[in-house]
């Protein structure tokens, strides 16, 4: 096996004398004992092989009785090993040392007489898989292997589970997480970057009395001639926003920092940022919230809903001059609309250029139409069919701002780990309550 390179890796073992540790974590041995030499499938160190196999190869060995065969014996011709290399001493006990070494398979009585032990080049469950499939398309050679690693596994129990230094734990180079929701909210109301300086925002404001401010807009009147036009003094305002921070971190340790593989640093970044979406997409919910206005009492269902819609959508233009346009609720009206049908039991919402057809929500995207207002489906919505369970948005009366998101990370000595966190700065106002339509069942 060692000659086919199925298993030709070196490994020593060593009683470490002397060393050092350098500044990278390596640890240089600049003394040591060697105490043994395995033969393994995969040597720590990739050049550390064998060359060169002294030993004499043979493949099937026939024998006139079902006795245990001997092992082979080496001519002295053969057992020669390059003299510039290895002393003579060393070389005449390498043959027998490898030889020794070498497992000995009885073939299955199936393909054979009980009499053939057989080498075969199954080391794993891979190679395995693959000659029993060559096996059943009539390959001979494969079908004498697998018999002889069957009968061998069945004789002396030779396995993974006897033998777990040779199946190594892998990992995979994808992650699994359930962290990818986005920010429907956001990206339903107007967005604006930051200013940069300044942990409050005045925002200058005009809303007239019937929009429910205290402003006062110009006016202007059917003047007659050599009469004084319409004097209505404007007054306005600023609307305060404070700016808050939103940020997490993470601690790791110097070990994990220095010896995992480079995924984790991609996916933590991942996360983080996910993690950051989620926390500003639940604060500019909390505004609407806070800052929208209720709607009229509707049922939840389909009737219910029509009724939300035909009613707040006007009053949102009435009282923003804005058009409503969007819809965001949570995934508890998604799945109403997925399943409200008409009275003939076609679906309403979740089909296509039908008659009756009154939007389009579908299973594979959090995004569609209902009524005539863009959908965003929206996990962080308060769930459950209920009140502020759904907005109706005129985007432009309402405002996002933020920064970009930073990281920041700090060495921390007394327990040798690195902390980093995201970062990020935001505001968010309702510029005009009355644009904001904040759900209100009966």
């Amino acid at each position: 096996m060692a000659s086919e390179g199925l298993i030709d890796g070196l490994s020593v073992g060593v009683e470490v004398i002397a060393s050092k540790e350098m500044k990278d974590g390596t640890l240089v041995v600049t003394a040591a004992i060697l105490k043994e030499v395995s033969l393994v499938e995969s040597p720590a160190f990739t050049e550390a092989r064998v060359l060169e196999v002294a030993a004499e190869e043979t493949v099937i060995e026939e024998i006139s009785a079902p006795t245990e065969v001997a092992d082979e014996t080496q001519p002295e011709s053969e057992a020669a090993v390059s003299e510039d290399t290895t002393p003579a001493t060393t070389e005449a006990a390498a043959a027998p040392a490898a030889e020794a070494s070498r497992p000995i398979i009885k073939a299955a009585t199936a393909y054979g007489d009980g009499t053939t032990r057989v080498r075969h080049g199954i080391t794993s469950m891979g190679r395995y898989t693959e000659h029993k499939v060559k096996a059943a398309l009539g390959n001979d050679e494969s079908r004498l292997w697998v018999a002889a690693a069957e009968d061998r596994v069945t004789a002396a129990a030779d396995s993974f589970s006897t033998n777990p230094a040779f199946s190594p734990v892998q990992y995979l180079s994808n992650f699994v997480s359930n962290t990818n929701f986005g920010r429907p909210a956001i990206d339903a109301v107007s967005k604006a970057a930051l200013p940069a300086n300044g942990m409050t925002i005045n925002i200058p404001t005009l809303v007239t009395s019937a929009g429910g401010g205290s402003s006062v807009a110009p006016t202007v009147a059917s003047t007659a001639e050599s009469a004084a036009p319409s004097d209505t003094g404007m007054t306005s305002a600023y609307t305060s926003v404070s700016v808050s921070k939103y940020a997490g971190q993470q601690t790791i340790s110097l070990e994990l920092m220095e010896r995992s593989d480079p995924i984790f640093f991609d996916q933590l970044a991942i996360q983080l940022e996910r993690a950051y979406a989620q926390a500003t997409d639940a604060a500019l919910i909390a505004l609407l919230t806070s800052q929208g206005t209720q709607a009229a009492t509707a049922a939840a269902s389909s009737a219910g809903l029509i009724s939300y819609v035909s009613t707040e959508s006007p009053a949102a233009y009435k009282g923003s001059s804005y058009f409503a346009q969007n819809l965001v609720a949570n995934t508890d009206w998604w799945s109403a609309l997925l399943g409200y049908t008409d009275t003939t039991g076609r679906p309403i919402y979740n089909a296509y250029n039908y008659m009756n057809n009154a939007g389009e929500s579908k299973p594979g995207s959090i995004k569609g139409t209902v009524l005539g207002l863009d959908l965003y489906v929206d996990k962080n919505v308060t769930a459950g069919l209920i009140d502020e369970s759904a907005f109706i948005i005129a985007p432009e009366t309402v405002l996002w701002m933020e920064s970009p998101e930073a990281f920041f990370s700090v060495n921390v000595v007394n327990s040798m780990s690195v902390q980093t966190a995201i970062y990020g700065y935001a505001a968010g106002k309702v510029l005009i309550p009355a644009g904001v339509r904040r759900f209100n069942l009966t």
